[in-house]
This record gives C-alpha cells, sequence and structure tokens, in this order.
C-alpha cells in the first residue's frame, strides 16, 4: 500500500523580470545555505529536510511491491560484470600504468608493472581510501615523470569539491601535500618538483590555476593564472609531447590557451590566440609546432592548422587538414611521426592516422551499421601504437592496439560477460524519423529477436541533446535486462548533439532548443507509427540536460508516454539561468541565452521550462531522482518540480521524488551500489508498463 503524498507547503514569491511577474511558491525549497550543504549536507534546513525525506518514504512504499523484482535486476546486472577485471596497461617507458577492480570491491586500484617483472604495485587501492567514509569518488591519479610520486584526487561529499594527495609510488602514505577543494585532477612539471591544479572557488568555479612545490605548505602556492569572467570555466592539461602545460578556458561555445614550458614551470603563461565568440579551438604539440583545432573561418565541422610554438598567432596558422563540410573533426592527438584525429563522418565516428613527414593519410575502418569508437592516446610520445575501444549496441567493448605504421590492428581485450551474451540473440538496427519540419532523425535500436514488432512492445526511449554532446550506440550490459523482458531498447539522436555534425548541434541549442524536444516527440511518434510500439506505450528516459528533455516532452506530449525517468533533470531552466549565483549559470549562457540581459531569451526560455510550463492536464507515470550535493543540477529543481506537478495535475499516476541524500550529480560511486539505483529506475518502468511478472537472463 503507497502512502499518502506529500504535499509541499506553498510559499508565494514574486519578482518582475523584464516587465513580467514571475510568481514561485516553490522557491523556499532552495536553501539558503547550499554552498555550505555542498561541503556539509547535516546543515541543511530542517523543512527542506523533512519534505525531501517524506518524498523519499513515499518511494521507498511504493516501491516495496518491486523490492523482489529490484533484487533480480541487481543480481543480473551485476552477474555481466567482471568483478576481478583490469584495463589493458597502458606503456610509460620502464613501466605500465592501468586500473583493476578486485572481487567484491566497489572502487577501482591504480597500478603499475615493470617491464622486467610482472609483479604489481598498487599505487592506490580506492577500496581502502573509501574505508569509513559514507561517500568516495575517485578522481583520477597522475604519475610523476620520474615514475617516483603519484597524486590522486578524491570526493567525499559527492560535491565535487576533490581533495589532492600527494604519496610516495608504492607508499599507501599520503605526503603533507594535501590540497582541498579543487577539480580533482594535477599535472606535473618535467623536473617532478611541482603540480598545477585548479582551485574552485566558493561557487564551485573552477577559476584559479595555482603551482604548488611538492614538500612545502599550501599557503605558499603560487596563482599563475585566474579566469575572472564567471562565464568560462578553465582546466589544465598537458600536450602529447609532454613538453607543454596547457592551460584551457573555455565555455560553450569560445575557448582561449595557454603554454607554460613543462620545464620551466615559473615560466609566466604565453596566450596562443585571445578569446572571440564562438571561435573554439584546441591544441597539441610536436617538435615545435602546435596543431590546432579550430572552427574559425567558417569552419563550423572544424579544420586542424599549425603555428610555431615560438609565435603561436593566429596570422601564423597554416592549413594542414582543411574544413569539408558534414566531416566534423572531434579530437586529434600529435606523436612523433604521426597525427590522429577522431571525426564523425555521416553520424558514425571514424579513426584518420596521418603520417607528419609526407601527409600520407589513411583510415581505420568497421563494418557495422552502429557503433560505438573510442581513442586513447596512452602516455607514450615517440610510438606507432595507438589504442582504441570499439563496441556497438550487441557487440561487447574490444579494446585495440594499432599499429599506425603498419597498419596492423591487435586485440587486447574484449569485454567479457560473465553470465553470458551472445550477440545473435539481440537485433540493432538504425532508422531515422522525420522531424516536424522535415529533419531526419537518427534512432538507434537493440531488442531481442524473439520481440515482436507488432506494436506490442512497451518502448524505452532515451534522450539528451544538448552541449554538442553524442550519444554513442555502445554496448550497456544493462539495458540488457530491458530486453530480455521484451523492451525495444531505443536512443533518439535529437538536435542539441553532435550526432549528426555541428550543425545539428547549432539546430537545437538557443533559440532553436525547442527542436530537441519535438525531434524526441517525432521519434516517439515515429516507433509508435512503425509497429515498434503503440502510442502510451513508451517509458522515456533522460538524465541531466536530458532530464529537461523529459520534463518538456511530459508537459508537451504527455499522452505519448507511459512513464517517464528523469534523473538530475534540469528542469527549473528560467529559475536557475536567472540566478548567476550559481556554478554553472553564466557558463551555461551560450547554451541556452541570458534570459537577463535579453527579453527575447527570457521569453523563449520562459516558452518551453519544464517547471514555468507544468499545467492541469493528466501527466504519465514519473520517476525523478536528484542528489542533495549535486553542483551541476541543484537538488531543488526536481524537488519544486515534483511539487508543482503534485499540485497541478488531473491525474493519480505515480508521481515519485527519490532524492540521494548523500550523493551528487552521478549518484553513488561504487559500482555496485549504482547497479541498485539503476535497478530501482528499470523496476519503476517495468511495473508502470505491465512487465513485473517477465523473466529476464
Amino acid at each position: 500500500m503507497t502512502t499518502k503524498p506529500p504535499r509541499a507547503v506553498k510559499k508565494p514569491v514574486s519578482r518582475d523580470i523584464h516587465g513580467i511577474m514571475l510568481n514561485d511558491d516553490y522557491a523556499w525549497l532552495r536553501a539558503d545555505n547550499w554552498q555550505e550543504v555542498m561541503r556539509d549536507p547535516a546543515v541543511l534546513d530542517s523543512d527542506i529536510r523533512a519534505y525531501l525525506e517524506a518524498e523519499n518514504s513515499r518511494v521507498e512504499n511504493t516501491m516495496a511491491p518491486t523490492q523482489d523484482l529490484q533484487k533480480t535486476l541487481f543480481e543480473e546486472m551485476k552477474g555481466r560484470i567482471k568483478e576481478d577485471d583490469s584495463s589493458v596497461p597502458s606503456p610509460d617507458g620502464e613501466y605500465a600504468y592501468g586500473v583493476k577492480y578486485i572481487t567484491g570491491g566497489q572502487q577501482p586500484l591504480f597500478v603499475r608493472t615493470s617491464h622486467d617483472s610482472e609483479d604489481e604495485t598498487v599505487l592506490v587501492d580506492g577500496n581502502k581510501e573509501a574505508e569509513g567514509r559514507d561517500y568516495f569518488r575517485f578522481g583520477g591519479a597522475s604519475h610523476s615523470p620520474d615514475h617516483k610520486l603519484v597524486a590522486f584526487g578524491y570526493d567525499d561529499k559527492g560535491s565535487e569539491f576533490f581533495t589532492l594527495v600527494v604519496r610516495q609510488a608504492g607508499s599507501s602514505e599520503n605526503l603533507a601535500d594535501v590540497i582541498a577543494d579543487t577539480s580533482g585532477s594535477a599535472v606535473w612539471s618535467a623536473d617532478c618538483k611541482h603540480l598545477f591544479y585548479i582551485r574552485l572557488d566558493e561557487n564551485h568555479r573552477p577559476s584559479k590555476l595555482f603551482r604548488h612545490e611538492i614538500g612545502t605548505p599550501v599557503s605558499e602556492d603560487v596563482l599563475v593564472h585566474e579566469e575572472t569572467d564567471a562565464g568560462f570555466f578553465m582546466s589544465v592539461g598537458k600536450s602529447q609531447s609532454g613538453d607543454w602545460i596547457i592551460i584551457d578556458c573555455h565555455d560553450h561555445q569560445s575557448a582561449e590557451s595557454r603554454l607554460i614550458p613543462a620545464s620551466d614551470p615559473a615560466a609566466p603563461p604565453r596566450l596562443i590566440e585571445a578569446r572571440q565568440p564562438g571561435h573554439e579551438y584546441s591544441v597539441d604539440e610536436a617538435h615545435g609546432v602546435l596543431y590546432i583545432l579550430t572552427n574559425c573561418d567558417d569552419a563550423e565541422d572544424f579544420r586542424i592548422v599549425t603555428a610555431p610554438v615560438t609565435d603561436p598567432a593566429r596570422k601564423n596558422w597554416q592549413d594542414l587538414v582543411p574544413h569539408t563540410p558534414g566531416t566534423l573533426i572531434l579530437d586529434h592527438t600529435v606523436f612523433a611521426k604521426h597525427m590522429v584525429r577522431l571525426e564523425r563522418h555521416e553520424g558514425l565516428p571514424r579513426i584518420i592516422v596521418r603520417q607528419l613527414d609526407n601527409g600520407e593519410e589513411h583510415m581505420v575502418s568497421f563494418d557495422e551499421e552502429a557503433y560505438s569508437l573510442g581513442m586513447s592516446s596512452g602516455y607514450e610520445f615517440d610510438t606507432s601504437t595507438i589504442r582504441f575501444t570499439y563496441s556497438s549496441m550487441t557487440t561487447p567493448s574490444q579494446v585495440f592496439d594499432y599499429d599506425m605504421a603498419s597498419r596492423q590492428r591487435t586485440l587486447r581485450k574484449q569485454q567479457e560477460v560473465p553470465s553470458g551474451h551472445d550477440p545473435a540473440d539481440y537485433v540493432t538496427r538504425r532508422i531515422m524519423a522525420t522531424a516536424d519540419d522535415g529533419a531526419q532523425v537518427p534512432i538507434s535500436l537493440l531488442y531481442h529477436k524473439e520481440t515482436r514488432l507488432d506494436g506490442s512492445a512497451p518502448v524505452w526511449l532515451y534522450g539528451y541533446g544538448s552541449y554538442g554532446i553524442a550519444i554513442p550506440a555502445s554496448f550497456n550490459t544493462n539495458i540488457l535486462s530491458l530486453a530480455n523482458r521484451g523492451f525495444v531498447y531505443a536512443i533518439a539522436h535529437v538536435r542539441g548533439g553532435k550526432d549528426k555534425g555541428y550543425g545539428w548541434y547549432k539546430a537545437g541549442k538557443l533559440m532553436n532548443k525547442k527542436n530537441t524536444f519535438t525531434d524526441f516527440i517525432a521519434a516517439a511518434r515515429y516507433l509508435a507509427d512503425e509497429g515498434f510500439t503503440s502510442k502510451g506505450n513508451i517509458v522515456a528516459q533522460g538524465g541531466s540536460a536530458g532530464g529537461m528533455l523529459m520534463g518538456t516532452i511530459a508537459n508537451m506530449a504527455p499522452d505519448l508516454f507511459k512513464g517517464i525517468v528523469a534523473e538530475v533533470p534540469f528542469v527549473d531552466v528560467l529559475n536557475t539561468m536567472l540566478d548567476d549565483t550559481l556554478p554553472l549559470t553564466p557558463p551555461e549562457w551560450p547554451e541556452w541565452g541570458n534570459p537577463i540581459a535579453s527579453k527575447e531569451a527570457f521569453d523563449y526560455m520562459r516558452s518551453y521550462s519544464p517547471y514555468d510550463n507544468v499545467a492541469a492536464q493528466d501527466y504519465p507515470n514519473l520517476l525523478a531522482v536528484g542528489g542533495l550535493t549535486d553542483p551541476r543540477v541543484t537538488y531543488w529543481e526536481p524537488a519544486k518540480w515534483v511539487a508543482k506537478l503534485r499540485e497541478l495535475r488531473t491525474n493519480d499516476n505515480l508521481l515519485l521524488l527519490k532524492t540521494q541524500m548523500g550523493a551528487g550529480h552521478g549518484g553513488s560511486p561504487g559500482r555496485f551500489d549504482r547497479l541498485k539505483e539503476v535497478a530501482l529506475v528499470y523496476a519503476f518502468g517495468l511495473m508502470v508498463a505491465g512487465r513485473m511478472d517477465k523473466a529476464g537472463t
């Protein structure tokens, strides 16, 4: 039996924006001390906590009949994970570094082996680091060039304020160098005596780059560069050659990079090209030459130019790889004798290898109709080997080493599915839905070969569509639990991502944002019209900006969907974009528009913002999931949204709000704890679709 739904009290707040009165009855759910809550959830206002916990109790009671199903789903998904798994070690001089997991362990281990010995050294044991902590997320590790020191970051609140620590390689004891409130990663100078790291300000913005000398007090760290524009984020990395520290400042449409010689860490940063609105670029270096990936001069899908490190200004840029409309260059890495770029052509990724001395190019090709491809540059510069990872929705992940000189690929690892997996049991397809304006929206499908496509099967439709992020048609062992229970699993590659090039992204941002929503709705209708499912028999899922998509389609086309799962959903779009004190607001204006400065942007955003458009109408069954310490999509967005839905909707379908009281944007950090959250989401979808009694394998 379900409990009576909680009702949030109404505390009306009004304000005049551009001559329009905005009324918000649930603004009180935004804690005034939200910055403190990020660091210490215990300081959350008692009234807010009581409401969130009441909603959590509602979820627990409502979902109680699915407990056995959740346990079954968890065991299925866990059974497809090789518990003692490990990555293929990546060589760096006399050592090779990698990540592994142990049986029963939730956290990764950062390890290395020597070319002279098969003995393995554990550099960081995430399981031991997590002991005694309610939350622990490993932020990654980097070893010094002389292999003697290791720096790694961890987050113990879920708020993504990472603590950076340093230890001797092979020791489990940390040095006195402990740096709080960082982005979680660090870059070593060539002399191994200095670390470059980025500190987050009180609003969680990565705004200051510091240099730390090992063994000295953190209070003496040197401020190297400060980003004063609240709309820009900063990151720090290193060229593949290892010769240059690269400082990158960017928002969603502009970039600016600076260089510091790794051999001279005290040198002032050297600007490459000053930021200009709409100009994105990134750099790598080899033999004193910069290789710059840029969209300048109307190169919408990007081109690659070169420039001397000694004078890298734009006046010295020379074309190397010209712009080819429709072929989007995603990334590039330069080695001693080769340059490698990852592109997307006709919606699918591919790798192009270029020989530096003569410009000869060749492509690494693949055969499947839809697939996922990732490239890793590793640690080494003077090498002919690159590594890539390939999978499709039916093909488990495969890791290859590829010799750029001989053009030979070597399979280094194939993902094991301990409980068994036969690709022949499943069908994967790529189809096209026609959007309202005639655009062709790709849809990737996976379903069991025995599923009848007569309109009776439910569809699980996933979507994102923001920031230019393309959703790959990759192998995911979790969704087999849905396919084995009769679901057709589908990914709608809607505008707002770069699935069909940079133009596909531009057509789904700013004043074109509504294309993202109408594309998703067109995909849902197409799947029903073509007999993959039927109207009202679709469970939709999206997270973060994809959660905004879920909120909007719930308002626009509720009759199409049986259920909607919105994870950490960005649903209070207008209020968030009007609040420039929030961590992501100023950097997000190039993506959504600035409703403070522009009434046109305000009006457009107000016309689709999910929270502002909740109406007195019937809504599908809905599950919203948030994280109390989430700095990206704050917990109050789903909380306010559910409160308003509960007030205005005209039917009594399920409406559930689950707030992770000790986690942030990514949910639980442990690999098995995260599966329990997936099991809850899947159980909700199976329950509302009437598939709880279907067996899975």
